[in-house]
């Protein structure tokens, strides 16, 4: 069958709107009728080489949400007609880490960015498919582990914010930085996830939320979503931090900025007091071996740096608790959404993210 899709073609050439030929589900795998596709920063990485320009090309995308159109041989997980959202970390079940609870850590993840070319051929050749999904398409073929079936009363719009940038940041706070009551905590860079590392450390319980961005426009909408207050740069942020904790200073600092560049992480653990943590949850270019941390500082104060992926969550839990608790009113998702995009319109969209305008823009596949 035939699926329009966006491919990153060479490394810095714009999305390009393409028509590929999608074969059939094989065993194990189904066909994803795209409804919404989330523009995150993470495809941009692979688009602009940040990660590896052995990445290319492929058709990005790996937030998403649609409904199951085939099935292949031996799935057991979804059935035809299903809601799915994507699960960019696929979780088989089975191996180590998802036998411990840790599926964001799944042994199937390392097939994420380099998995093989697989259904989508075009004119100019193969593409891969981010994270084996490719969102950025009318139609996909994905493996059932890489899909989680939802409710079907749920938007599917909704449904498709969940799949990534909510998961990571709502995480980061609650299952990895593990915000408590009366807890002081810092968000640095607040986009699509670091809104919703906002949120999660607020429904945790924490006393005081620090949101910190140079665009002022978020730095308003972080209040609506559990900040209690602002700043535009973490210099700007250390005496208020200092004030508020009565110089105990952060227990929790979380970096969810597009890029971590090598002196965010100094700046970021001057900001934790005795015992905290800086959770890192933003990517940094492939290459960067290096950070400035004050050792020192890192031992007598007792303070962790932390990495995580998925906000440590479990998706095949995680992704339906979270629309449960969009459901009863208590999570924002629909307030995270700037701005509907045609699949046409992706690197307008992606131009705003840049620029700062967008808190989450989406792709609608209807448009």
């Amino acid at each position: 069958m035939k699926t329009r899709a966006a491919v990153a073609w060479k490394i810095n050439e714009p999305w390009s709107v393409e028509e590929f030929e999608l074969t059939d589900p094989g065993p194990g795998e189904v066909l994803v009728r795209v409804a919404f596709a989330g523009l995150c920063h993470s495809d941009e990485h692979i688009r602009l080489g940040d990660l590896t320009e052995a990445a290319v090309p492929m058709i990005g995308g790996h937030e998403g949400s649609g409904v199951v159109e085939a099935v292949g041989e031996g799935v057991t997980r979804v059935a035809l007609g299903d809601h799915v959202s994507a699960s960019f970390i696929p979780a088989c079940g089975v191996c180590p880490m998802c036998s411990t609870g840790q599926q964001n850590l799944c042994d199937r993840g390392a097939e994420t960015m380099m998995a093989p070319a697989r259904h989508v051929h075009a004119e100019k050749g193969e593409a891969r498919a981010m994270a084996g999904l490719g969102t950025f398409s009318q139609y996909m073929v994905a493996d059932q582990d890489s899909v989680i079936k939802v409710e079907n009363w749920y938007p599917l719009e909704a449904v498709a914010l969940v799949s990534c940038g909510v998961c990571t940041g709502w995480g980061s706070a609650v299952n990895v930085a593990r915000v408590e009551a009366g807890d002081a905590v810092v968000v640095v860079g607040i986009g699509g996830i670091g809104m919703n590392a906002v949120q999660g450390a607020a429904m945790a319980g924490a006393a005081n939320v620090i949101a910190i961005d140079p665009v002022e426009s978020k730095r308003e909408h972080a209040t609506t979503f559990g900040a209690t207050h602002t700043a535009s740069s973490m210099t700007e942020a250390k005496q208020l931090v200092n004030d508020l904790t009565w110089g105990r200073m952060a227990n929790s600092v979380i970096l969810t900025m597009g890029e971590a560049t090598s002196e965010v992480f100094a700046e970021g653990m001057a900001l934790v007091g005795k015992g905290g943590d800086l959770t890192l949850t933003s990517l940094s270019k492939i290459e960067q071996n290096e950070i400035t941390i004050n050792t020192f500082d890192m031992t007598m104060n007792q303070k962790q740096l932390r990495g995580n992926v998925f906000g440590g969550c479990n998706p095949r839990a995680d992704i339906p608790r979270l629309l449960r608790l969009y459901d009863q009113g208590q999570l924002k998702l629909d307030e995270l959404i700037t701005k509907h995009y045609s699949l046409e319109e992706i690197n307008e969209g992606y131009d705003a993210m840049h620029s700062g305008e967008n808190l989450r823009g989406v792709i609608d596949m209807s448009l």
